[in-house]
């Protein structure tokens, strides 16, 4: 099994801190958030992973290496023009293809048992298989709606006050079968949340949701960030 990790994002809203590195380099608790990632995928025993760079890539290539040092195997792909969370898996297809992938949206800090993620998403014979937190504060996120069987029944991408049905939120991880990729169209941008996951629905795939007992952190703002390292300290 291979993972895609998303690594592109500049993080505009926490400049300074992001102006000579990548958001998912940020570092809390004495390392980057990327690096908690990699170990997330590694204990689980995901041994082979690819990241897509944009913004001061080199910084995650100077630190990561080939990923040896942290027991994953590292490819990397460099995004000129950024393609989105959906469009990044499409862009790597044929490196993803041939078994189920973990997707890792790399500037999310989590405590979340992949392992126990990968284990449902097999039992289920899910097509695709979400991490789900529980937010209060869900204008920021992807609101999911489950059945008693956690299948996915509804998706909406930040909504309005007015249209939050659901505090069940898109934790950014999950597992998929290859095939998905092909429903993703080539060449232009395109998201998971308001893109993919729509048109998966609507072909009647049979999408799942891994209910999260774990932590999990968004590292969006400063204040987010001083939360976060209070957290850690």
């Amino acid at each position: 099994m291979r993972a895609l990790i998303l690594a592109a994002g500049s993080g505009e809203r926490l400049r300074p801190l992001t102006e000579d590195r990548p958001k998912p380099m940020i570092e809390i608790g004495g390392k980057p958030i990327l690096q908690y990632n990699v170990e997330l995928l590694a204990r689980a025993g995901v041994r082979e992973a690819i990241v897509n760079l944009h913004h001061h890539g080199e910084v995650i290539r100077a630190y990561f290496g080939d990923g040896s040092a942290f027991g994953v195997s590292l490819s990397y792909v460099d995004e000129p023009e950024l393609l989105g969370t959906a469009g990044a898996a499409r862009n790597v297809a044929g490196y993803l293809s041939g078994d189920d992938f973990v997707l890792v949206y790399g500037d999310n800090l989590s405590t979340i048992d992949l392992g126990a993620t990968i284990a449902q998403h097999r039992r289920t014979g899910a097509d695709l298989t979400m991490a789900l937190y529980h937010r209060e504060d869900v204008g920021a996120s992807g609101i999911v709606e489950i059945d008693e069987r956690d299948r996915l029944t509804r998706f909406l991408e930040k909504p309005r006050p007015e249209e939050v049905f659901s505090h069940w939120v898109n934790a950014g991880y999950a597992v998929a079968k290859p095939w998905i990729l092909g429903v993703i169209p080539g060449g232009r941008p395109s998201d998971v949340g308001r893109d993919l996951l729509p048109e998966l629905l609507a072909r009647g795939a049979k999408l799942y949701g891994y209910r999260m007992s774990e932590k999990l952190w968004w590292i969006d703002s400063p204040q987010d960030y001083e939360r976060t390292l209070a957290a850690f300290a």
